[in-house]
């Protein structure tokens, strides 16, 4: 890719983002280090973190975690006081009503609606874990805690796909026409079942909250944890939400926790275009995450971590590999301090509240075994509830 339009893709970079640009007084010095508070210390929260630290020089000051391990093992890690170390499920609020400039919501995606709001009604920037929520009334929620930070503070749910400059240009591609007119597509997401090290005496809820990626409620189910990426794309690529789909699910091989062993879902978005789309998680050596577009001109062919590229009349290579995982969330994280520190504050609630919305629309019609409208998805306005007593 040349250096202009490598330049004018990082610009105008994800279609569909509120970008607000502001000259306040809470704009922050190029030389300041951020402060923020990491709420859920996990893996992902520790992933993340350490590219905060690394990358933009920001200080992890406050941490919030129902159990104790991995809270001491991150206190540690970061040096955060211990008087600063919340524990519990209320410890998110204390965190997000501390001195601190930025909440990152590393929890399980059940609790992500509720941890979001707290930090946005205290003030903060929040930058957020996918999928936003495992509910209908979970996402409308998000899209409106994006919308109290709107035009004061950034709000960035970390989709890694749409950080990256080849997925940019390949997306460009499509929307100007490169693929004519697009009749089919096809999106997947194929992995094995995930592992969780076991804690020892652990209560029965911090055990369930302990293994949340096997548990329905908690995570989403696959569809809507993990396979969200190549979702998000089709939304991106066809530039809109699916009107309906139709699906089934089933569990044939999982032992771990309840969630299901695959989807098989039929979605259809305006302009009568049908894409499929599976999810499988209990593969063998094989894993892929990958969305399609097939149209009168051409092929965009786009992998998750690997090959980009578009066949037939506009032909394009983009790459035969790219890191994805890792380079879109340190571009994701640089990109969030930036936008704090200039005062140019970044905005993708409503994005990845349709994103996620649209895997929730694919599980739920699943779950029935037949076909669900997004009228009737948010008409419904389902939420989840879970007794966790700890």
């Amino acid at each position: 890719m040349d250096a202009i339009d490598r330049r004018r893709l990082l610009q105008s970079a994800g279609a569909g983002l509120l970008l607000v640009n502001s000259r306040t007084a809470f704009a922050y010095q190029a030389n300041s280090a951020l402060e923020i508070g990491i709420v859920g210390c996990g893996g992902r929260g520790n992933y993340v973190g350490d590219f905060f630290v690394e990358y933009t020089g920001a200080r992890v000051v406050a941490l919030a975690d129902p159990i104790a391990v991995p809270l001491d093992k991150a206190r540690e890690k970061y040096r955060v006081d211990a008087s600063r170390a919340y524990d519990g499920l209320d410890g998110y609020r204390k965190l997000a009503e501390s001195k601190l400039d930025a909440v990152l919501v590393m929890s399980p995606p059940y609790f992500h609606p509720m941890h979001a709001r707290a930090a946005a009604e205290a003030g903060r920037h929040v930058y957020v874990a996918k999928p936003v929520a495992v509910d209908t009334a979970g996402c409308l929620s998000i899209e409106e805690s994006g919308k109290l930070a709107e035009g004061k503070r950034s709000f960035w749910v970390d989709f890694q796909t749409r950080a990256q400059p080849v997925f940019q240009q390949a997306a460009e591609r499509v929307h100007r026409g490169d693929l004519g007119t697009i009749g089919f597509g096809q999106m997947y997401y194929h992995t094995g079942i995930p592992s969780v090290p076991p804690i020892p005496g652990l209560s029965p809820a911090q055990a369930r909250l302990r293994h949340w990626l096997g548990d329905k409620v908690l995570s989403g189910d696959i569809i809507v944890e993990q396979h969200i990426h190549a979702i998000d794309v089709g939304n991106w690529y066809l530039q809109a939400h699916p009107v309906k789909a139709y699906g089934h699910c089933g569990r044939r091989v999982r032992t771990f926790g309840d969630c299901n062993d695959f989807f098989a879902v039929q979605y259809w978005y305006p302009g009568d275009i049908m894409v499929d789309h599976s999810s499988v998680q209990f593969t063998k050596g094989y894993n892929d995450i990958c969305a399609r577009m097939f149209g009168s001109k051409g092929t965009v062919d786009s992998h998750y971590g690997g090959l980009v590229h578009i066949t037939g009349d506009n032909a394009w290579h983009g790459a035969e590999k790219d890191d994805t995982f890792r380079e879109g969330a340190i571009t994701n994280v640089k990109r969030f301090v930036e936008s704090v520190r200039s005062g140019a504050w970044i905005n993708n609630a409503a994005q990845a509240s349709e994103s996620t919305l649209t895997a929730i629309l694919g599980r739920d019609a699943s779950y029935h075994g037949g076909e669900l409208t997004w009228d009737e998805l948010l008409a419904a306005r389902h939420q989840y509830s879970v007794d966790l007593r700890l």
